[in-house]
């Protein structure tokens, strides 16, 4: 199926949201970004990829912050990002990133608050991807190795961490199914079939755009 949307992609920890990009990806034929999104920004800005890696998906706090992300979205010129902290810079970094792939053509992008960042643009597709507690710590023990006693901490620490940066640097509620397009549970789904109603979601939209 040719597509012409950026498929933005929000997901609680375990659900199995980055394999459910991967595999719209795949099926669409279009580029995949997650941690690849991080090189990008590097590229872009000349910031060590690993500073990216250190502070990737990590809620920060300033009061100049939202001021200087309106900037960036009306495309104004910002002096004032020299003068940022390192996680403001790491982020506005890859805000950039997510315009320019955007502006390049379809593409999945996994994380990052893309939804917001692209959420002037009408060929934006905003998903969350959700499933039960009980799948994701399932999830989390067999595909990243936790351990059985410990994965729910972990899981449960994970989506506080993306929440908080969410919250912060989008100024609005993650999760919150008013922010999205559309929302998917693996947990009732599965990721095949996740992927197929995404996919049809996509080509439906497209076509009443085009209306």
């Amino acid at each position: 199926m040719a597509t012409n949307s950026v498929i933005t992609i929000g997901r609680q920890f375990g659900s199995g949201g980055r394999k459910v990009g991967e595999m719209l990806s795949q099926r669409l034929g279009i580029p995949y970004y997650d941690k690849q999104l991080l090189a990008e920004a590097s590229k872009d800005s000349g910031i060590a990829e690993a500073l990216f890696e250190d502070h990737d998906e990590k809620p920060t706090r300033s009061l100049l912050f939202s001021l200087v992300t309106g900037m960036q979205l009306r495309g104004d010129s910002s002096a004032m990002y020299m003068d940022m902290p390192l996680n403001h810079k790491i982020f506005l970094a890859q805000f950039d990133a997510i315009r320019r792939i955007a502006s390049e053509g379809p593409c999945v992008i996994v994380g990052r608050c893309a939804d917001y960042v692209l959420r002037d643009k009408a060929n934006a597709v905003s998903v969350f991807v959700k499933a039960d507690l009980p799948s994701r710590v399932r999830r989390a023990v067999e595909q990243y190795g936790l351990s059985p006693d410990k994965a729910e901490d972990a899981v449960r620490r994970a989506d506080k961490q993306r929440a908080s940066y969410y919250n912060y640097y989008a100024t609005a509620t993650w999760g919150d199914v008013n922010n999205y397009d559309l929302c998917l549970d693996t947990g009732k789904l599965g990721l095949e079939g996740a992927v197929e109603l995404l996919a049809h979601c996509v080509e439906l939209r497209e076509k009443r755009r085009k209306t």
